[in-house]
């Protein structure tokens, strides 16, 4: 029989049971919700609402239910309802009345509220390990490519040349960001709802500040009714992770350009690609492909949580249920895509001479040849129609700004000498955007020294 059912005069319909149970997955809470458990059962010891003798037996057969649990001795019963009655019916079966104080002055809302904080807090821990792992991979492989030259792009048009450090570098900037919004995250839930009640708190003599620093909370909530209905961490932790995702798939997209015979800036290594079924010539980044489809799924993860939350009065409602398999769906996702990244990027292959190489066509030094006008004292807009018109000749000549003759430079203008070939070289155009944040090897060296610092404050 329910835990609750004192007010029913017949058992619940067996679908009905079914359509209501949460334990298929809310069971991965079993170590929060016995640790808010023991923090109560403490707290209702040591304030003398029951003896610290029942308080001592409910905290050793908590902790013996956890155990069990842990080495598969004790198997959760499918046909709990949540995890929440699970642990205290098991309790109560070993323990008896002493089992059945636990949940004075608690109820089912503010312990799950407390159990899925306590929860999502670990996981934001290990989320952030993570995302500072990828962080740290990039800027070790940054280092090995702070001369490697490549074409930068707009409108995935060649632009102008960058090195593979600076484009890794973007990336770091972006997860440094991701960092920061966990950690905003973790630290706005981080504040304890047990003691809300169902929502009106409770006419016991608790005492809130003790459950909050035993379970190392900053503080209680300070209104009962927002313990118990505030989602808004899963909505704020969805929503962080779904731009984590958001950046793992714009890398991926170009790392699945890149792996094409049209760019072949690098390759995976076997380990991390997959084969056609007809095509034995394919080498597939299904790693990538798969976390761009992810990618999707998150999203539709926080729309669920965003669209269930909104018309939701206060306090709790039994739609809130829903919270759980959507944040879990999120959580387990970026964790999971994270964790194959990493290694791909690893043990994947830069094809240094293949970037360089589509670096020296696309006339992504056409900026520069502007540029060198521009420092013998012609003004910007009309450099940039000369070197607009020296592109227009090399396409119609099959020719580049490199190889086009000195003769064809001074018919535009005599300020162009012989050492415009060198001003216009890639090397140079990259060495020479020193601004900070630039690509320059001068630039970048400075870049990857602060996120080193801001890494190691992580």
């Amino acid at each position: 029989m329910a835990l609750w059912a004192g007010r029913f005069s017949k058992e619940i319909d067996a679908g009905v049971n079914a359509f209501n149970s949460s334990i298929s997955f809310d069971a991965r809470m079993y170590r929060n919700d016995i640790q808010g458990s023991v923090a109560h059962a403490m707290m209702l010891g040591e304030c003398g609402i029951i003896t610290k003798e029942d308080s001592e037996t409910i905290v050793k057969g908590l902790c013996e239910i956890l155990k069990d649990l842990d080495d598969g001795t004790l198997e959760f019963d499918p046909n709990a309802e949540d995890i929440h009655m699970f642990v205290e019916a098991e309790l109560t079966k070993r323990y008896g009345d002493v089992g059945k104080r636990l949940h004075t002055s608690r109820s089912r809302n503010d312990q799950v509220a407390l159990d899925l904080r306590l929860y999502l807090r670990d996981e934001i821990v290990e989320i952030q390990g993570l995302v500072k792992k990828l962080a740290v991979v990039l800027t070790e492989l940054a280092e090995k490519h702070t001369e490697t030259v490549m074409p930068g792009y707009t409108h995935l048009q060649r632009a102008q040349p960058v090195t593979f450090a600076h484009h890794l570098l973007a990336y770091v900037q972006m997860l440094l960001r991701d960092l920061g919004r966990l950690e905003d995250t973790a630290k706005r839930m981080n504040v304890c709802p047990l003691g809300s009640g169902a929502l009106a708190g409770t006419t016991y003599p608790i005492n809130r500040e003790m459950t909050a620093n035993f379970l190392e909370f900053d503080a209680p909530m300070a209104n009962s009714l927002d313990g118990v209905s505030d989602r808004d961490y899963c909505i704020e932790l969805a929503n962080t992770i779904s731009i984590i995702m958001m950046h793992l798939s714009r890398f991926s997209e170009e790392i699945i350009l890149w792996c094409s015979w049209e760019f072949k800036f690098i390759e995976l290594d076997d380990a991390f690609a997959t084969g056609s079924s007809i095509m034995p010539q394919k080498k597939n980044p299904d790693i990538t492909e798969l976390i761009r489809g992810k990618t999707a799924r998150v999203y539709g993860d926080l729309q669920t949580l965003l669209v269930m939350m909104k018309g939701t009065p206060l306090a709790y409602n039994k739609d809130m249920q829903e919270d759980k398999e959507a944040i879990f769906d999120a959580v387990d996702t970026v964790k999971l895509c994270l964790e194959t990244f990493i290694p791909m990027i690893e043990t994947m292959q830069v094809k240094k001479e293949n970037m360089r190489a589509a670096a020296a066509k696309g006339f992504i030094n056409a900026t520069d040849c502007a540029d060198y006008l521009v420092k013998k004292g012609m003004p910007f807009r009309d450099a940039y129609k000369i070197s607009g018109t020296l592109v227009a000749k090399c396409i119609n000549e099959n020719l580049t700004l490199e190889t086009l003759p000195l003769e064809a430079y001074q018919e535009m203008t005599p300020l162009f000498t012989e050492d415009v070939y060198e001003a216009i070289s890639l090397e140079t155009c990259v060495k020479g955007r020193i601004s900070q944040g630039g690509p320059s090897p001068e630039a970048v060296a400075k870049q990857i020294a602060l996120v080193k610092s801001q890494l190691e404050m992580e």
